[in-house]
């Protein structure tokens, strides 16, 4: 029950997120903003930094490659981009609003698989198989095993994602898996390391640009919503307020007291681009 309960809310998030998103800012993807220095971090900005983003992304695509799985795919708007480049694409896409989302971006030109990529069954085999904020989702054993049996050989794995690194203290800011055990536990399955990039400074501000809107926008519009119920509903607020006491003081520990800034992120996580090559036997 819990299992689901947290996925319903993920799934409530991303869509609130990408309705904001799209509306306010015109943003066409749902990860986040790369800031070289050339780009002023601002909100106005971000949509450009994710372009930044993209194309980072993906000009780290190998030649040779014809095949791609795009596992976690949001909107299905880095997918669209590579059907334009001329890549046959699929996607694999666990919400039910997103999939919508990609399915209005490339039609009927991808094969969508609407499940997490740990229940994912098909003949299929790839050139190379991409994760965009998605590999941090998925059980770390089940995603190099699938990524084995899905990638043809000599293909590619590539990931661009969070990760935790190693600290004594432990960050409020959740997320990733930890590093250290990836790169022990990725030794035992047959890749070759082709690229490592950290790019933890150039994705950190988004951290900044994420707690001003929560402290500027959405804490005060959640305030005067609470300050409402609790005017004109006393008696259900306080219900509410005591039945759901424990997901309130969750919310406010992770996304208040300071803790959600560009520093704190560099300290506890590492953004990081990773390029395996499948070995042929």
């Amino acid at each position: 029950m819990k299992q689901k309960r947290e996925s319903s809310s993920r799934e409530v998030g991303l869509k609130i997120g990408w309705i904001c998103g799209e509306y306010f800012l015109k943003l066409e993807h749902l990860h986040y903003g790369y800031w070289t220095g050339e780009l002023k971090v601002d909100i106005t900005n971000l949509r450009s930094a994710q372009e930044e983003y993209v194309q980072f992304l993906l000009s780290h695509i190998p030649e040779g490659v014809k095949t791609i799985l795009d596992v976690g795919c949001g909107a299905g708007r880095v997918a669209k981009r590579m059907l334009s480049m001329g890549y046959a694409v699929d996607c694999v896409s666990p919400s039910v609003f997103l999939t919508e989302q990609t399915r209005n971006s490339v039609g009927e030109q991808c094969e969508i698989f609407e499940c997490g990529y740990e229940e994912l069954e098909t003949g299929k085999r790839y050139d190379l198989i991409m994760f965009v904020e998605s590999f941090q989702y998925i059980d770390l054993p089940q995603a190099l095993a699938n990524t084995v049996k899905f990638l043809n050989a000599g293909g590619t794995l590539l990931i661009c994602d969070i990760f935790k690194k190693a600290a004594e203290e432990k960050s409020r800011q959740s997320g990733g898996h930890d590093l250290n055990k990836f790169f022990a536990l990725v030794e035992t399955y047959p890749f070759t390391l082709v690229e490592d990039i950290d790019v933890t400074d150039q994705t950190a501000p988004n951290i900044d640009l994420l707690n001003e809107a929560l402290e500027k926008v959405a804490k005060p519009v959640a305030d005067s919503v609470a300050d409402f119920l609790a005017d004109r509903y006393p008696t259900v607020f306080k219900l509410l307020s005591w039945k759901y006491q424990e997901e309130l003081e969750k919310i406010n520990r992770k996304y208040s007291g300071g803790s959600r800034t560009a520093e704190h992120f560099k300290q506890f996580k590492s953004y990081r681009l990773l390029r395996y090559r499948k070995n042929q036997s």
